[in-house]
């Protein structure tokens, strides 16, 4: 179960993904020089409109894809902050793909389609139930605030 996790924010602070048991979340593989950056400002709105019912946003910045998150954790930090004032946990880099692929996108992209399978690209959506199943998948040109996404939040909330 993807909760299973303990995860180092950009801060390097150790975070148990079980804080967020109970919890709405989107899991996204981020990057900071990807055509599809500008997501963070819909992954925030969702972040702010949907926070107080328990809904978060969990970001993943990784370095897969054409070397689109080439970012120290301190320049992603400042960068998430200063261009799209975002407030939802972001979290060390790590792989989403390949070899070195963390051990929490392996889970999840060995689950049964149509959850599972590759990564395709920098902000791929994971949509998780508040007891910490993957219950759908977003690809990374559906905008965070796609009405299939927003239906499926809202669902779960």
């Amino acid at each position: 179960m993807v909760l299973d996790y303990t995860m180092p924010r950009l801060d390097g602070t150790e975070e148990p993904l079980t804080s967020y048991k109970g919890k709405v979340l989107l899991l996204v593989n981020v990057a900071s020089a990807c055509g599809l950056t500008p997501q963070y400002s819909p992954l925030q709105a969702l972040q702010d409109k949907y926070g107080e019912r328990g809904f978060c946003v969990l970001g993943f910045p990784a370095n897969n894809f054409m070397g689109q998150e080439p970012g120290t954790n301190d320049e992603i930090a400042t960068f998430c902050e200063t261009q799209y004032g975002v407030t939802f946990p972001v979290f060390s880099k790590i792989s989403v793909a390949g070899d070195d692929m963390h051990p929490l996108y392996k889970e999840i992209t060995t689950l049964p389609e149509p959850l599972g399978g590759d990564i395709l690209w920098n902000f791929q959506k994971y949509l998780v139930d508040r007891e910490g199943n993957v219950v759908a998948k977003f690809g990374p040109r559906t905008t965070p605030d796609d009405p299939a996404v927003i239906e499926a939040i809202e669902a779960l909330l």
